[in-house]
């Protein structure tokens, strides 16, 4: 039988960074040697509820609404005209947090989560159905984005799909130990601190502040740093929430690099209980107004159960909230193509399901 050192030594869990590479980051708490909020105790503060016997068995027996009875409607999408030029950006929800971007002809992937689970073994945390794309079915990927190293944002049998690809990655501090312990060549990642830019041709990418935490096992909490993201050419201004908790950070973000011309920010799997690391509806909105965004489309849902709400709450209340604060929300279907401009007519596909 396996101990618990040898299943920590799979794979799947990654590895941690070497520490001493990341000591100079203001995000970086060198004698405890983990990654820090702009609050240090935030994190602490949240655990010391700690989960009671009755939440731990409410989440391990879901009741049957927390996934739709039936498959979400899906699109297999067009990718011809996807790929086809276009002045306007185009995006593809694949469920979650995975999109895909074509800015300019260069096509973006952001944190890939395209195999059957979002966990170490497959047969937990399973997605609700197959994805609108497999991994094979994906056009030629230039960029691939990484918000952190959770499961359900950093899957290991996807990283591993682009293994001698020529894709180039952009990860925060810390997360290339685990690419490369995939099979990534270490040439191919740039990581990033919170503000800093990197600039490939015409678009910048940058890594700006969320309010999260990181860990793939029960050894290496924090040891790798998460962020938010800004890409941006001359021409178009995205955001992506990456997973975090309400903070100042939001109102930074927008003073400092707005208006966005879409924001993906994440309105699901949360709880009143956790909403330190994961937004809660109402202050998702708030942050898509401290963003000056011009469209909101929400991630992180309609994909696996990692909370105890229904699977259409979230969107049940944005849509509620959208329409009493004036949100430009982009609700597209599963593998819909979206063209980001004033010409796009939203859906509200999930009403009338059960």
């Amino acid at each position: 039988m396996l101990t618990t050192g040898l299943i920590l030594k799979l794979p799947v869990f990654g590895t941690p960074p070497n520490p001493q590479k990341y000591k100079t980051s203001k995000q970086f708490n060198s004698t405890e040697e983990i990654f820090q909020n702009r609050i240090p105790d935030v994190l602490k503060k949240m655990r010391s509820e700690g989960i009671t016997l009755k939440r731990l068995y409410k989440f391990l027996n879901p009741d049957s609404d927390r996934k739709p009875a039936n498959p979400l409607p899906q699109i297999t999408p067009d990718l011809k005209a996807f790929l086809q030029p276009s002045k306007d950006l185009k995006t593809i929800w694949l469920g979650h947090s995975t999109f895909l971007l074509n800015l300019n002809g260069k096509i973006i992937l952001v944190d890939p989560v395209l195999t059957e689970s979002a966990a170490p073994f497959s047969f937990i945390v399973k997605r609700f159905q197959p994805p609108a794309l497999t991994l094979e079915q994906l056009p030629p990927i230039d960029f691939i984005v990484i918000s952190h190293d959770h499961y359900d944002h950093l899957d290991m049998k996807s990283i591993k799909h682009f293994v001698g690809k020529n894709v180039k990655f952009l990860a925060p501090l810390g997360v290339s130990a685990h690419l490369t312990k995939w099979g990534i060549e270490e040439s191919k990642i740039t990581e990033l601190d919170w503000w800093q830019c990197h600039k490939i041709g015409d678009i910048d990418f940058i890594a700006a502040p969320a309010q999260h935490f990181s860990g793939r096992s029960l050894t290496d909490n924090c040891k790798t740093l998460w962020a938010s993201w800004i890409i941006r050419t001359p021409h178009t201004k995205i955001f992506f929430s990456g997973d975090s908790g309400y903070d100042t950070h939001f109102k930074a973000i927008g003073d400092k690099y707005g208006p966005f011309d879409i924001a993906f920010i994440e309105n699901g799997q949360y709880n009143d209980k956790w909403k330190e690391v994961h937004a809660i509806p109402e202050q998702s909105v708030q942050a898509y107004f401290d963003l000056k965004a011009k469209r909101y489309l929400p991630v992180h849902w309609g994909m696996f159960v990692l909370a105890m709400h229904t699977w259409r709450e979230p969107m049940d209340r944005l849509l509620k909230l959208s329409k009493e604060r004036g949100v430009n929300l982009v609700t597209p279907l599963l593998g819909e193509i979206v063209t980001v401009n004033d010409a796009y007519k939203n859906k509200t596909w999930w009403v009338d399901l059960k």
